[in-house]
């Protein structure tokens, strides 16, 4: 192997794990109370994430106000106020500040599921968010 290729792989082997450890804070966060609500907690799901964007309760899914694609901006469903995409690869200030990450699932976890998202839901989410 040439020198600058044999360097060029050990950087990278250097840098993936670091980029992989770097999660979501909030996320991590998630990942905790998800351990203590279930011990048998592996990993979070962006399909199941997805399955939770997209289930309809009722008369309403997360996907009736944020569109079928969290890319795209959406409109509150009785407001019509516009809604800027959920996922922070078209919004970077998504899923940082976690008061309002919070304060949002509690709300439209109830608006749609009827109750509290447990953290593995959260997690599960923000996986799906964060795919994109």
């Amino acid at each position: 192997m040439k020198p600058i290729l044999r360097k060029f792989t050990w950087l990278v082997s250097l840098i993936l794990p670091l980029a992989a450890a770097a999660a979501n804070p909030i996320q991590e966060g998630y990942r905790s109370a998800a351990k203590l609500e279930s011990p048998a907690f592996k990993e979070f799901s962006a399909t199941a994430g997805r399955r939770l964007y997209t289930s309809k309760k009722g008369d309403l899914m997360c996907a009736s106000c944020h569109t079928d694609s969290p890319m795209i901006e959406g409109k509150h469903i009785n407001t019509n106020n516009v809604i800027l995409p959920m996922a922070p690869s078209a919004n970077p200030n998504r899923l940082t500040n976690a008061i309002k990450v919070e304060k949002w699932f509690k709300r439209n976890c109830n608006d749609v599921l009827k109750r509290d998202c447990s953290a593995q839901e959260k997690g599960d989410f923000m996986a799906y968010l964060l795919s994109k």
